[in-house]
């Protein structure tokens, strides 16, 4: 009787510890995975957060370079800055130095305006005593340079530079010499003479025949005929063709008179 009670005790005590083995594993194994799956949850908070930090350092970054490139650009801006307020300043420099040369400008426009017209009066003047040599083209030359000073589209240098031309051309007169064929009327008659012309100081002429010569007297404002220097005048007027080789001429000279 006593063998049964104690062997049906150790059934029951094994029951009971296999039961609590059971017991035991499942809330061992229920524990790990908790512990596992709250170390899941610390390790996606952890990356979560490690994401974030990163965003926001990235965030910083891209601020702080954004900074930079702010700071570098308002240098950019002051250094073109001050390159612009000296450049504007040497054009307000310039352009009072455009003002003051307007106004002088103006100035040497009233000025020059009479002295080119009492310019070209004298020219006109010298052509009307001068020698009668090419009256037609300096006096045209004269009628040219009035025509241009009444003129608004030629500028007052283009002006001046004229009359200083045409006072050049006069000038020349005085250091060359030159034949060309005019009309002239002497005696009643008028034919075609060759004339001489020798600077300013003799004004010749010849007929195609050499039969006439003369030349011009300016003290009595008239042609005047003189066959005894015949020879002379047409060697002359070879010389200024430059047919001949230039050689002493003996021609007759009107004397000097007194300026007026």
């Amino acid at each position: 009787m006593k063998r049964c009670i104690s062997s049906s005790r150790r059934i029951s005590v094994a029951v009971l510890v296999t039961g609590l083995m059971a017991v035991s594993g499942s809330v061992f194994a229920q524990t790990v995975d908790d512990v596992l799956q709250a170390e899941d949850r610390r390790l996606n908070l952890a990356q979560q957060s490690q994401e974030r930090i990163n965003q926001i350092v990235e965030g910083t970054r891209s601020l702080e370079d954004q900074y930079r490139a702010i700071n570098k650009e308002i240098d950019g801006l002051k250094v073109y800055n001050r390159l612009m307020t000296a450049q504007v300043q040497g054009q307000e420099a310039v352009l009072e130095d455009i003002a003051l040369s307007m106004d002088q400008i103006d100035v040497i426009n009233r000025q020059i305006f009479p002295l080119m017209e009492r310019m070209i009066d004298g020219l006109d003047q010298s052509v009307r005593l001068d020698l009668p040599f090419l009256m037609e083209e300096r006096q045209d030359r004269v009628d040219n340079l009035r025509d241009i000073m009444e003129r608004s589209d030629v500028s007052v240098a283009e002006k001046f530079r004229k009359v200083m031309e045409a006072y050049q051309i006069e000038n020349d007169y005085g250091s060359n010499s030159e034949t060309y064929t005019q009309s002239l009327t002497l005696d009643g008659e008028t034919r075609s003479y060759n004339i001489l012309r020798i600077g300013r100081i003799g004004l010749y002429f010849q007929s195609d025949d050499t039969s006439i010569t003369g030349y011009w007297d300016n003290e009595q404002r008239a042609w005047v005929r003189d066959d005894s220097a015949r020879s002379e005048i047409r060697k002359g007027i070879r010389i200024a063709r430059q047919q001949i080789a230039p050689e002493l001429i003996v021609i007759p000279l009107a004397g000097p008179t007194e300026a007026n």
